[in-house]
């Protein structure tokens, strides 16, 4: 019979044998030191960066303070053995170290890349093992600080040998030149993978006057101040800070140039789309002067909206205004939407409607009829202009400023500055304007008659000139009223009228109508000259107009 197998037997693999030790002998007998394989990063530590390479357990490579590395970036990593906790120990070194002289000969001669292993820090740089001792002068460690220096003691490098003596035994290398070249191949292949129109994640790396330059993981990218968003008048630093990171949207790659420029506001809507939504006709809007020019002033009143206010929107009252004499870039104004184009992106906007139509209170406050005080501000060869205040002034014509005599220009009656009392006399507000008159104040031999006569009085009146219908009359020296005619005596003072010599009987009657009416005319057609008793039947004091009937 065949031996059994006790327990105890040397052939069976005793208890104590651990299970990570057998899956280790087991892991280690498939997967060679050295394999090449993609990796993720998983973590990053001050010591270590942790990388799923799909096993059981993640892979380990040490902090290179040279190489930035990010959650979630793809890296090819070559395994280097385990450590005590089970962790692959992984290396981003996949080049060989050089294993005599002939070989180090033949990677001088070649400028190959040779892997190499950083064993201390000594005066003026680093000792590297290349399969010989060699020395790495710190300005070629690719370390920008001491500290950083002292973190590459005990990793595993890239490097290429710059100084060979082999009867010296003496060996250069150099580690930046190979991190320069790989930076090189990383943007290339960034660059090679960017194309307009994509929305990639990218670091603000310097800000400028002008605009941004943003990182998009190795490759550099201009973000102008112009899209980085549709507010006027900022400056980059007020839209973007050194270090932030944010979504941009590729605008236009130059392959020749390898020129990357970057937008960050095309990545919202443009406010323009929704502005004659947001910004209805007659709304009332605040907004800051961005800027003023010769033509009016641009108000931003909503961020990316501009609109214009017009010179001519800018005040009711003053003539020839220069929009910088109104407003000033900076300042806050309310004012109203006239108009809103947004195929054009226009905005037309009023700054004097919001103010209120001093015109309007100007109505009412200066009827028709009233009496208006204020300084003569400027003189014209037709009249004369008056300040009555809040930019409202009111014009008096030539003729309207005296009784007394003919002016051949408001100058020799008036001077600028006086004060002068005058009253309304037409008030239109299409068009603006309010006419004075100064002599309308003066009292008159008709306005002294009207003040001490009244409808229903008896007054005596010299026919001055009869017509078919009415008939003229001289109340007084310059009262003249209006007495109609009966039908039946309007004929017989048409004939009348056409038979007398009004010369003759204007002499022999010149003073006749102030003693009263003649008997011997106190009946009959009315004949120009003859004096008639006469009832005031009407008296329009604004017009200053007497009606009359014969009495």
């Amino acid at each position: 019979m065949p031996q059994s197998n006790a327990p105890d037997s040397p052939e069976v693999t005793p208890l104590d044998t651990s299970f990570g030790d057998i899956l280790n002998e087991f892991e280690q007998s498939h997967h060679a030191r050295g394999e090449t394989l993609e990796g993720t990063v998983v973590s990053v530590t001050p010591d270590s960066v942790f990388v799923d390479i799909g096993r059981k357990t993640d892979g380990v490579l040490p902090v290179d303070p040279a190489v930035l590395l990010k959650p979630g970036q793809k890296m090819l990593v070559s395994i280097r053995g385990r450590d005590p906790e089970g962790n692959y120990l992984l290396s981003t070194i996949r080049v060989e170290t050089p294993r005599d002289w002939t070989g180090l000969e033949a990677a001088f001669a070649n400028k190959s890349v040779i892997a190499g292993h950083v064993l201390e820090l000594i005066k003026g740089g680093l000792r590297v093992d290349v399969g010989v001792r060699a020395f790495m002068p710190a300005s070629r460690s690719g370390a920008r600080e001491q500290a950083d220096m002292e973190k590459l003691v005990g990793q595993d490098i890239e490097c290429r040998i710059t100084k060979l003596d082999t009867a010296s035994e003496d060996v250069v290398v150099d580690r930046r030149g190979v991190l320069e070249e790989r930076e090189r191949e990383a943007k290339q292949q960034v660059f090679e993978k960017l194309k307009a129109g994509d929305v990639v994640r990218g670091a603000v790396r310097t800000v400028t006057e002008f605009g941004a330059f943003v990182d998009l993981g190795g490759v550099d990218a201009l973000l102008h101040i112009s899209d980085m968003t549709y507010a006027r008048n900022l400056k980059p630093s007020d839209v973007v800070s050194l270090g932030q990171s944010f979504d941009v949207k590729i605008l236009k790659i130059n392959r020749d140039t390898r020129k990357i420029s970057v937008g960050l506001k095309q990545l919202g809507p443009d406010p323009w789309t929704v502005a004659a939504e947001t910004f209805q006709q007659g709304a009332r809007v605040t907004g800051k002067v961005s800027r003023v020019t010769d033509f009016g002033a641009f108000v931003e009143i909503d961020p990316g909206i501009e609109g214009l206010i017009h010179v001519s929107e800018m005040s009711w009252t003053r003539k020839n205004v220069r929009p910088v004499d109104v407003v000033k870039p900076g300042d806050m104004v309310e004012v109203i939407v006239l108009g809103v184009n947004s195929a054009d992106k226009r905005i037309a906007l009023g700054l004097k409607q919001a103010l209120g139509d001093p015109w309007e209170e100007a109505l009412k406050k200066y009827p028709v009829g009233s009496a208006v005080e204020g300084p003569v501000t400027s003189l014209a060869k037709f009249g004369a202009f008056v300040d009555l205040g809040n930019g409202i002034e009111g014009m008096i014509h030539i003729g309207d400023i005296s009784h007394e005599k003919r002016l051949n220009h408001p100058s020799d009656a008036l001077k600028l500055g006086e004060i002068v009392k005058a009253q309304v006399l037409e008030a239109d507000k299409e068009r603006r304007r309010l006419r004075l008159g100064i002599k309308q104040l003066i009292p008159t031999s008709i306005d002294e008659y009207i003040a001490e006569c009244k409808v229903g009085d008896q007054v005596s009146g010299r026919v001055v000139e009869v017509s078919v219908s009415r008939a003229k009359v001289e109340l007084g020296e310059g009262v003249m009223a209006h007495c109609k005619l009966a039908a039946e005596k309007a004929s017989e003072a048409s004939a009348s009228a056409s038979k007398g010599d009004i010369s003759t009987l204007s002499a022999m009657l010149a003073q006749k109508w102030k003693s009263g009416p003649s008997a011997a005319s106190s009946s009959g057609a009315l004949k120009a000259g003859e004096v008639r008793s006469f009832r005031v039947t009407s008296i329009d004091t604004a017009q200053k107009r007497i009606e009359v009937e014969l009495a």
